[in-house]
């Protein structure tokens, strides 16, 4: 009597254990713990590269303030057989927009925005966010004749409620898992090696159209990926536009 006793309390146990059990993955999974167990952020992040088995790379430009060194960029991308994205600000659009129509005329350069006055995104209202990336994307679209399906948040600054209106409005957020730090003044030869040295399949690199050394580094940064067998992409030719999942890294990839 005794043993079923002892039987009885044991298979109680075991019930209770695994109901407990049932109830914890299920909160897991409603509270976004499965998705890290997953390799899936449970909190909305933008792309900062793509996981691919091609080697291939994206150079990307933020353009926010001079333009005196932006055709020499489009022609060293000519020069090299490379291609590249631009990621501009509105009110760079409509005071260089010669520059950016001759951008717009190369087949080798993809054009994204990047705000309308390169504020800090997550500071904002969701109405003021909705008009920064509306009129910059209509502003540029005039201007260009191109569609705009990219947007980098300035400063890489974001929030949740910011990719869910980049979202609404058909564009998908950049960052850049590879930073040249040309913006500070560092030499061609740093800026190449930052750039070469930390590139791998997916990666997307930041670098600035104003930056001092930039277009004095690009052409070793082209020669030097090139001699690792990578090949170069803009970001809309890299990145996947359906069925995947981004990584607590900003790591896209395809479901």
């Amino acid at each position: 009597m005794r043993f079923l006793v002892i039987k009885r309390r044991a298979i109680i146990i075991a019930v209770i254990a695994a109901t407990v059990f049932a109830l914890a993955l299920t909160g897991v999974y409603y509270t976004g713990a499965a998705a890290i167990y997953n390799n899936v952020s449970p909190k909305k992040v933008p792309i900062y590269s793509v996981e691919t088995d091609e080697k291939a790379v994206a150079l990307t430009f933020d353009a926010a303030w001079g333009a005196d060194k932006t055709l020499g960029i489009l022609e060293t991308l000519e020069e090299k057989d490379a291609c590249a994205t631009f990621f501009l600000v509105g009110f760079w659009a409509e005071k260089y927009e010669k520059e950016l129509k001759t951008l717009a005329e190369s087949e080798r350069i993809e054009i994204g925005t990047h705000s309308a006055t390169h504020p800090y995104m997550s500071k904002l209202s969701k109405s003021q966010m909705s008009l920064e990336l509306s009129t910059s994307k209509s502003l540029i679209e005039k201007i260009s004749g191109r569609k705009v399906e990219l947007f980098r948040p300035p400063y890489g600054d974001y929030s949740d409620a910011l990719l869910n209106t980049s979202q609404e409005q058909g564009l998908y957020t950049i960052q850049w898992d590879v930073d040249s730090l040309d913006w500070k003044n560092l030499s061609k030869e740093q800026i190449a090696s930052r750039v070469v040295g930390n590139c791998r399949n997916g990666s997307i690199v930041l670098m600035h159209n104003d930056g001092k050394h930039t277009l004095e580094a690009l052409p070793a940064i082209i020669d030097g990926l090139r001699a690792k067998g990578y090949k170069f992409k803009t970001v809309g030719q890299l990145i996947y536009k359906d069925n995947y999942t981004i990584d607590h890294t900003g790591r896209q990839i395809r479901s």
